[in-house]
């Protein structure tokens, strides 16, 4: 059983979210008067902001019947367990933006009322982050949230959905809310979501419906298993992305070395579907043992060109018939450990390839992959490579 009540939460809403809901493009940069007004409702609530957040297991309750979209989620999965969840972004936002408004300031109460919006989405994307990292050490996997309001819910089953959080907790909340008659909830920026709980985690893996990091703008994540679908889609009236920063680009890596490894180590392949799937040999040796020499592939999967090459997917193992890699000495000391963090972390996926560039990570001149540090590296060394080779395709020569 797993009960979290968090007080005051930390709130750092991402600003592409924020810039999404308030209606511009994905690469607009804000300036001027946009930039005073978004500045100044962040300033004010990082003063004056009360969010929290609370959720609890419940086991035994009827929680998806009147929901068919949950109901089968449910059943797909095999969930034998909900999480109840509620988060705010407290009463002190709706108050100031009631009175911005009286005061006929339709600016700063429209800018406010979107960074509330912003801040709900944050505190539920963390909350679902939190829970999928507790379920994983468990051997278990949490669904998508679901809500009331949302398809096949109907809104005014919010009160009901209150009373057996109310009903089911240890603890009152550490905030305040109220549903209304209406369905409304009170303060109005303020959600209350339901998360399947499900120990049959093949299903989620094979079912993409079913897997939560699509919906998970919190990208960071060590758990995710699927890029978040909004970085992958241009919403309409928006300008297309650039494909990558021109060649004049500034890398980490010095550039003779990308070169001759785009050139030798690489090979990229376009699909019909607009994706590019690319395969890097990395060639190393072991920091002990004499220095055994061991090869590595990593995999990465590239969403369409027009997009900014989204990461969709990335794996990186012992190329077949390696085996200079059993000497590395943490794989002596613990080889499933090792291995599974090796498989596990994919950093930058759901992100454009371009970020690579700005991705701050640490030096290690480690050829072996005992530690994150050398880890994150070389993944820094793959990245920077790929998007050399597209920025200058006279390199690829097979």
């Amino acid at each position: 059983m797993i009960e979290l009540a968090d007080a005051s939460p930390e709130v750092n809403v991402d600003p592409a979210e924020y810039q999404r809901l308030l209606g511009y493009p994905r690469d607009f940069v804000l300036s001027g008067r946009a930039r005073e007004l978004a500045d100044g409702a962040r300033a004010w609530y990082a003063k004056n902001g009360r969010p929290w957040t609370w959720a609890r297991q419940a086991e035994g309750l009827d929680i998806a019947g009147p929901s068919s979209r949950l109901n089968q989620m449910f059943q797909q999965a095999e969930a034998h367990a909900a999480i109840l969840a509620a988060v705010s972004a407290g009463p002190e936002l709706e108050r100031e933006a009631q009175r911005l408004w009286q005061e006929e300031k339709p600016d700063e109460y429209f800018f406010l009322e979107m960074l509330g919006s912003a801040v709900v989405e944050h505190l539920c994307t963390m909350m679902g982050a939190r829970l999928c990292a507790w379920a994983e050490t468990h051997g278990m996997a949490v669904l998508p949230h679901y809500s009331p309001g949302y398809p096949g819910w109907d809104i005014a089953e919010q009160p009901r959905l209150l009373a057996l959080m109310r009903q089911v907790r240890d603890h009152p909340f550490p905030g305040e809310v109220e549903a209304l008659e209406s369905g409304a909830l009170r303060p109005r920026k303020s959600l209350l979501a339901v998360f399947g709980l499900t120990r049959h985690t093949d299903r989620v893996r094979r079912l993409t419906e079913l897997v939560p990091c699509e919906n998970c703008s919190f990208l960071p994540c060590q758990y995710r298993r699927a890029p978040y679908r909004r970085t992958l889609e241009n919403c309409a009236g928006e300008a297309p992305l650039p494909p990558v920063p021109p060649p004049s680009a500034s890398y980490g890596v010095n550039t003779k070395a990308l070169r001759r490894w785009a050139s030798e180590r690489l090979s990229l392949e376009a699909r019909e579907d607009g994706t590019t799937d690319a395969l890097f040999r990395y060639e190393g040796t072991t920091c002990t043992n004499m220095g055994r020499p061991l090869i590595f592939h990593y995999k990465v999967k590239l969403g369409p060109r027009q997009a900014g090459y989204p990461i969709q997917e990335q794996h990186c193992g012992p190329a077949p018939g390696d085996a200079g890699h059993t000497s590395m000495c943490r794989y002596l000391d613990d080889r499933e450990r090792l291995m599974a963090a090796i498989d596990r972390e994919k950093p930058l996926l759901g992100r454009r390839l371009d970020e690579v560039l700005s991705w701050p990570r640490p030096f290690s001149a480690a050829g072996c992959y005992c530690e994150a540090a050398s880890r994150d590296h070389k993944w820094g060394l793959v990245l920077e490579t790929i998007h050399y080779a597209l920025a200058h395709p006279e390199t690829q020569t097979r």
